[in-house]
């Protein structure tokens, strides 16, 4: 019988599906924006392999915490998520073992609740919503009481832990300026821990001092002190100010309706072929409607952060669309054209 060998892993093989996160690409979006004095680029975290850029702060959280003992081998990891990070963590602690419970509320879509059962999450769903009309209060609550009656919990905690912000400035920010070849000028993101705008800001400054830096929120959020309000996409937007937050680091906040971020997508993956989420096309709609305004020529970098799959009984049905309020009048001014 033939001795058997330890396997290594060959050169460009990677040991698991958590290490194939991040290197995404980027991309010119020169069908969308066909301006000779304008250059809009997205970087693709649609691509990582769970499916959103979350996969990213999962990945780092979890593995700092594996490497300086706040997360124990024999960890029940908890959070509270609209989605994608409670996909990614599930994936990721399927990989190390770990045990997981995600806190989701009813606007999470039925594909990502599907997704993390099927990774082997347990998936607990709050029905009362807060005193803003959302549920991320509520999810939070229900962390806090499971993190005292579960063995060995841990509470990931993606609005106050710094391992978040800085996932991104190792990880997606380090990766765009290593991919760029000139300077940039605006950087546009959706927010809702501001994790992802803040660890990319802070890295994309060292690189483009002059750079400026513009939040896209959700009419009816309230991190930027905006009027509470009905909201119907996950993932961008929040009914709390997020303990990570830093207003002084973001040059502007541009205010994007659900109607306006079911027509970026549309028109993202009709003129791009990109089949992305809400908060991507909530980007799309709010460089739409602030590009004509802004200094020419210049460049636009942003972020896609999730795949649209997952919104195909939201963004994409026209049933639930036709069920969305109308654009308040005054961001039908500041559209395009107007």
């Amino acid at each position: 019988m033939p001795e058997q060998r330890a396997v290594q892993p060959l050169e460009g093989v990677r040991n698991s599906v958590v290490d194939c996160v991040g290197n995404t690409p980027l991309v010119s979006l020169q069908r969308l924006f066909p301006t000779d004095d304008a250059e809009v680029i997205a970087k693709l975290e649609l691509m990582n392999p769970g499916g959103s850029m979350k996969d990213r702060p999962a990945r780092y959280i979890i593995e700092q915490g594996m490497k300086d003992g706040t997360i124990p081998p024999d960890a029940h990891l908890v959070e509270s998520s609209s989605g994608n990070l409670g996909v990614a963590i599930a994936m990721v602690a399927r990989v190390y073992g770990l045990r997981f419970t995600c806190v989701v509320d009813p606007k999470t879509t039925q594909t990502n609740v599907n997704i993390l059962r099927k990774l082997g999450a347990h998936v607990e769903i709050v029905q009362e919503p807060d005193d803003q009309g959302g549920y991320l209060k509520t999810r939070i609550r229900r962390v806090k009481e499971l993190i005292h009656t579960i063995p060995n919990s841990v509470w990931i905690n993606q609005y106050a832990n710094d391992l978040n912000w800085q996932a991104h400035y190792y990880g997606t920010a380090k990766e765009m300026v290593e991919q760029l070849d000139r300077p940039v000028d605006y950087f546009f993101a959706a927010v809702s821990t501001s994790g992802s705008i803040l660890g990319c800001a802070r890295r994309l400054r060292e690189r483009f001092p002059h750079i400026r830096v513009i939040a896209v929120d959700a009419v009816g959020s309230v991190i930027f002190g905006g009027k509470p309000g009905k909201r119907e996409l996950p993932g961008i937007g929040s009914s709390r100010v997020p303990e990570l937050l830093n207003p002084a680091e973001i040059d502007d906040v541009i205010y994007v309706h659900d109607r306006e971020a079911v027509q970026g997508c549309r028109d993202l993956l009709n003129q791009e072929g990109i089949f992305a989420g809400g908060s991507s096309g909530s980007v799309v709609a709010a460089i739409q409607k602030t590009l004509p305004k802004l200094p020419k020529p210049c460049r636009i970098l942003t972020l896609f952060p999730d795949r649209g799959d997952r919104y195909l009984d939201m963004v994409y049905d026209d049933d639930w669309v036709a069920g969305l309020d109308p654009v308040p009048e005054e961001l039908e001014a500041l559209k395009v054209g107007s």
